[in-house]
This record gives structure tokens, C-alpha cells and sequence, in this order.
């Protein structure tokens, strides 16, 4: 419903900004996928990229809250490249 409303108001890449880290996930799996059939070799120790990090010993309470800290900042930046336009 979020990316229909983003295409309608022609705002695609300000909603792909916002939802930054929605975006890294998706791309981190795809990423995974293709690197493994294309050479054999992954790239992360785990996809979707929050596992990585928690396989590389991060407890999950501190990903989640960097995730939401970043979550935050893209948000912000996006809301403010709607008001400089």
C-alpha cells in the first residue's frame, strides 16, 4: 500500500530512501542468492544481512536498535527532501 501511494504521488525514490533499511535486506538476500550461484561463494555469512551481523557475535537487541537508528536518520532525510522540493 506504501509503494502504491509512492508511485501515485511520483515519489518512488524518496520511499525508497525512507524504507532504506527494508531496502538492504531485500537487496542483501538478493545479493546472497546471486553470488552463490553465479561463483559458489557467499558473501554474507547469513541472509537477510541482520543474521550476519548477529553470526558475527552483535547480541540482536543492539542490531535492532542500530537498525531503528538508521531506520530514524533515512526517515528524516527523506521527509526533508520533500520539504526542500
Amino acid at each position: 500500500a506504501l509503494g502504491l501511494i509512492a508511485v501515485l504521488v511520483r515519489q518512488e525514490l524518496v520511499f525508497c530512501l525512507m524504507a532504506g533499511v527494508f531496502v538492504m535486506e531485500t537487496v542483501s538476500v538478493i545479493l546472497q542468492v546471486a553470488s552463490f550461484k553465479l561463483t559458489g561463494k557467499r558473501i554474507f555469512r547469513m541472509a537477510p544481512i541482520h543474521h550476519h551481523f548477529e553470526l558475527k557475535g552483535w547480541p540482536e537487541p543492539r542490531v535492532i536498535v542500530r537498525f531503528w537508528i538508521i531506520s530514524v536518520i533515512l526517515v528524516l532525510a527523506g521527509l526533508a527532501t520533500l520539504k526542500i522540493r
